[in-house]
């Protein structure tokens, strides 16, 4: 049997706990078609032991998102991200899996099993940072969902005296109970070249690698978005947190995120 038939697979403890069925599908399809060896990690350390003693053989991880960043990042770091396709078996709830859904991923256990033994490694492009982070599709800033306020919530005494405004006044419109859009102050950077400076709030700012390029989106709160491509992106400011795919990092008062083309593979089905 070939050193690519041979498979270390590393088992997600949170896919074990969560979706113990969909792993053992995912498991008796690997292991019916290739030599696999099992590995069941209960803490990150045990994850990364794993990879790091996979020798030939191609590693798969059956988890979530979450599990598949922990993959991507700890080969990055040890400088073997290009030396074989890694691949996946999501496992895990809708929401968890959606950025292996948009890699191309199969989100079934059966199909997701099937491409890992029949797929084609697909080169994919990254994003890393100044820290030695990295981005596998795409990041924004803020971190979480824009244009949402915190409400304290009421007391019964408040509760009391808008139900009497409720009833001597008109409904408010629509426009009027639409939650404030909250900006930041944030200079943002494309190669060099400026798109927003710390006197022009923004609602956002999104960065995608996508064929080679790093798509830029700033939002300015009193334009339209400025939309560039670029090679490397740099926001500052006072502090800021970001989503990097499905993790939020920070608070950071600067970051440069930097497109490597073709850094990694990832095993996509045929066709």
């Amino acid at each position: 049997m070939s050193a690519p038939d041979q498979l270390l697979v590393v088992i997600d403890a949170v896919a074990r706990r969560n979706d113990g069925e969909s792993v053992r599908i995912a498991k008796d399809v690997l292991c019916a078609g290739a030599r696999a060896k099992i590995c069941l990690p209960d803490t990150p350390a045990e994850f990364a032991r794993a990879l790091a003693r996979r020798g030939s053989r191609r590693p798969v991880v059956i988890g979530d998102d979450r599990a598949l960043l922990r993959a991507v990042a700890l080969l990055h770091r040890e400088r073997e991200l290009a030396d074989g396709a890694l691949s996946l078996v999501p496992v895990g709830p809708r929401g968890a899996v959606e950025l292996a859904g948009a890699l191309g991923v199969p989100l079934g256990a059966v199909p997701a099993a099937r491409a890992v033994l029949d797929g084609a490694a697909r080169t994919l492009d990254l994003l890393v940072d100044d820290s030695d982070g990295v981005v596998v599709r795409g990041l924004r800033i803020p971190a979480g969902p824009a244009g949402l306020s915190v409400v304290e919530p009421p007391s019964v005494w408040d509760t009391c005296r808008s139900l009497v405004r409720t009833l001597v006044r008109p409904a408010p419109s629509v426009a009027a109970i639409r939650p404030a859009t909250r900006t930041h102050r944030l200079r943002v950077e494309a190669d060099g070249r400026l798109l927003s400076d710390l006197d022009d709030p923004v609602e956002g700012v999104t960065v995608l690698s996508r064929d080679g390029v790093a798509e830029v989106v700033v939002r300015p709160r009193a334009a339209g978005p400025v939309r560039v491509e670029a090679t490397a992106v740099t926001v500052s400011g006072p502090s800021f947190r970001y989503r990097a795919d499905a993790l939020v990092t920070g608070p950071v008062w600067t970051r440069t995120w930097t497109l490597r083309p073709s850094a990694w593979s990832l095993t996509l089905p045929v066709g």
